[in-house]
């Protein structure tokens, strides 16, 4: 969760049309999941001021490929210290296409429409984000591109932003996986909102869709510039506990 270079465009029409046939026979479903976090964190940064998050979502998956869905998670970000804002939920709808290129080389492309309802003050820039993905992933290894095509979550003038993540999942001890993280965010004319974050974690699979997992978050982020209105340094190291149940 790109820009689309002509070379790029071809190939991913190519792959797609080839993961059509390939998934011609895998039936349809629907699936989704509940869970409650300690800390909301987005790309290092935390979404709740420290706080603990309920979020859940929804998607539909086709036997072509394509898949859409929503999920949605308390927030306090935009609100906290700022009487006349009433934002206090995130809305994600997402749409795209997904397949392999051979037997260990699988894509992912679509599109993420971040949408935060709410009231603001006139002249308030529009934190609603639309943003492009295309993520390949090998083995245990996933690299993925996210490009802004409107301004960055009410960072005025920030479209064509972007934001690359190389992530890790090992499956060890039968129910347990490790994951590690890293990502880089760049704000476009803004360079010194530009910051690295990383994560380390462990998730158990206690089986009849429960789950529990356990992450250390932290970043490089600014602290003069990434400190909201409560005097919280939204992107200091913390660990996140998180409880789930998929359906």
């Amino acid at each position: 969760m790109n820009t689309r270079l002509p070379a790029r465009c071809l190939s991913v029409a190519v792959s797609c049309m080839a993961a059509v046939a390939a998934h011609a026979e895998e039936p349809s479903s629907v699936s989704g999941d509940v869970s409650l976090v300690s800390d909301y964190t987005f790309r290092g940064l935390t979404q709740t001021n420290r706080k603990p998050a309920l979020q859940g979502g929804i998607q539909y998956d086709s036997a072509s490929g394509f898949y859409v869905g929503g999920w949605a998670s308390s927030i306090s970000w935009l609100s906290d210290g700022a009487d006349d804002v009433s934002s206090n939920v995130e809305i994600d709808v997402f749409a795209g296409f997904t397949g392999s290129w051979g037997e260990h080389v699988t894509y992912d492309v679509g599109l993420n429409y971040y949408w935060y309802p709410g009231t603001y003050p006139s002249g308030f820039t529009d934190p609603d984000t639309l943003e492009g993905y295309f993520s390949v992933g090998f083995s245990i290894f996933t690299v993925k591109y996210n490009h802004a095509f409107t301004d960055l979550f009410g960072i005025d003038g920030a479209a064509g932003s972007g934001y690359l993540d190389l992530s890790l999942s090992q499956a060890f001890a039968e129910t347990w996986t490790f994951d590690a993280h890293v990502g880089r965010q760049w704000v476009d004319g803004a360079s010194a909102l530009d910051y690295t974050d990383w994560s380390l974690g462990v998730s158990k699979d206690f089986g009849n869709g429960f789950g529990l997992s356990l992450a250390y978050v932290d970043t490089n982020a600014e602290k003069d510039i990434y400190t909201n209105a409560f005097g919280k340094y939204l992107g200091k190291g913390t660990g996140i506990l998180t409880l789930s149940k998929s359906f």
